[in-house]
């Protein structure tokens, strides 16, 4: 570790107050694992082979020591990610694609639970003999894209379905229970319509809040403790909503992906659009076309990201570091992009995939990624490089081009005040945080840490589902 901050001040500092006993070994881990020098090196670790068709899913276990992972083959892997040999596959008994796997809690990585484009959502479970039984949980009408595991609990996990539908799951009685479909905000009385649903989280600090995400512009968050375990009653009443204040009303936009970070700030990833973080201050509450116009600009701005494009899969979008200190997102031109959470700053560009990364999850425990796309493989990230890699010399060109993508396609109409708009915000915050980062707040706060393959099927039309397909003569595809 030594060797990797030798040309760097803030890593020597860190070594020194190591050395002298005044941080702690998992302060000083934190801190170095957080370090911007430390994501610069970040290069490829290796490939883990064995899949026949896209990889859609990747999952790390509770230890970190192992990965899951789940393809349009049908298959569920484990990997001895570190060693790059599989441990063992079985069939999930899935019918279409696999969009999800996760490892339920303290169940000695025994119990998987799974969900696909055939709406299903299974269970497979690993005996003492390491022969796998399946079985089906539940159904939804209609793709299902995301699971969320209730911190913690090897038995409660729920589901959100194309259908607008959330599920509750219990492995105790292996019972599945509709809790509400998701409907648009409507004025005046008028007919609402469901909403697809592509995201759930859960709040890791307040695991009695779950967000979601689909087919318009709104991030809703809902209280568990308020919902009957009954859907006839539909109560589909979130307890706070977010969107950025230019796509209010737009109606013509779709969330993708979803992640909380440790203290509750909302991160968001939208369709051609951009990824925002919210506070949980920047809400419009539960019923956002009821707030008046002039209280909604008062509200705070999200921080946006910029530069990566999100059109042609349901990509995800998640945090980096030990304390969620960079946003991490694939992008339909192949590469990964890594953020500072603060001031928006790209640091690090990647090529991930030669057509489009979905999806990214962090290690728990070290600085490490596995990631997925189109290509039949997983590809893992580590430190492994012996210089700071910079930007790509055409990184400029690179975003340029994933710009132009999304304006070209985007039901959103980006007219100049709405692109200056961004623009400033994002200059804004960019300059506010330069201001912050030295003062002692910020000093002081550091010192405490201590105590698919298978296309999105979005209904504008537009994708095509040839795994080669290059699309439109201006997709990204700069390598």
């Amino acid at each position: 570790m030594e060797t990797i901050y030798k040309g760097s001040e803030y890593g020597f500092v860190e070594i020194c107050r190591r050395e002298m006993g005044s941080s702690q070994p998992r302060s000083f881990a934190r801190r170095i694992s957080a370090s911007e020098v430390l994501v610069k090196r970040i290069d490829l670790f290796g490939k883990l082979n064995g899949h026949e068709g896209c990889v859609n899913t990747v999952e790390f276990n509770s230890t970190g020591d192992l990965l899951v992972s789940g393809s349009d083959d049908r298959k569920v892997m484990f990997w001895n990610w570190a060693a790059k040999t599989l441990k063992y596959s079985y069939p999930s008994g899935h019918l279409d694609n696999i969009f999800q796997t996760r490892i339920m809690p303290f169940t000695d990585d025994r119990k998987i639970v799974t969900s696909a484009a055939d709406g299903q959502v299974r269970l497979g479970e690993v005996s003492e003999n390491g022969q796998v039984k399946t079985k089906s949980l539940g159904k939804h009408q209609g793709r299902v894209h995301n699971l969320a595991v209730e911190p913690g609990s090897p038995h409660i996990f729920y589901s959100c379905g194309e259908d607008g539908f959330v599920q509750h799951f219990d492995l105790r009685n292996n019972l599945a229970t509709k809790l509400f479909c998701c409907s648009s905000f409507t004025e005046n009385k008028q007919t609402s319509s469901s909403i697809r649903l592509n995201a759930i989280v859960i709040d890791p600090r307040n695991p009695n809040y779950f967000a979601l995400g689909g087919s318009d512009e709104y991030a809703r968050v809902y209280d568990i403790r308020k919902h009957q375990w009954d859907a006839s009653s539909n109560l589909d009443r979130p307890v706070n909503t977010f969107c950025p204040h230019h796509l209010f009303e737009s109606h013509n936009v779709y969330i993708t992906g979803l992640a909380y970070s440790s203290t509750s700030e909302l991160l968001v990833s939208y369709k051609d659009e951009l990824i925002y973080l919210f506070q949980k201050n920047m809400g419009m509450g539960p019923a956002p076309l009821s707030v008046p116009r002039e209280d909604l600009q008062k509200l705070e701005e999200a921080q946006v990201y910029l530069g990566h494009r999100n059109s042609q899969t349901v990509k995800g979008v998640s945090f980096f570091g030990p304390n969620d200190d960079y946003v991490l997102t694939g992008s339909d031109c192949g590469h990964i992009f890594i953020w500072k959470k603060k001031g928006a700053k790209l640091v690090r560009l990647m090529v991930g995939d030669r057509h489009i990364v979905n999806h990214l999850e962090p290690h728990p425990h070290v600085p490490v990624l596995a990631t997925c796309g189109i290509e039949k493989n997983v590809k893992l990230w580590a430190p492994m490089s012996n210089d700071v890699l910079p930007l790509p010399h055409n990184v400029e060109e690179i975003m340029e081009c994933n710009r132009q993508g999304r304006e070209d396609h985007s039901h959103v109409t980006l007219t100049p005040d709405v692109l200056m708009h961004v623009l400033r915000l994002h200059r804004r915050q960019a300059l506010a945080y330069i201001e912050r980062r030295y003062n002692r707040a910020d000093i002081e706060s550091e010192e405490e840490d201590d105590g698919e393959a298978y296309f999105s099927g979005f209904s504008d039309g537009d994708v095509s589902s040839e795994e080669g397909s290059t699309g439109n003569s201006r997709e990204c595809n700069i390598s």
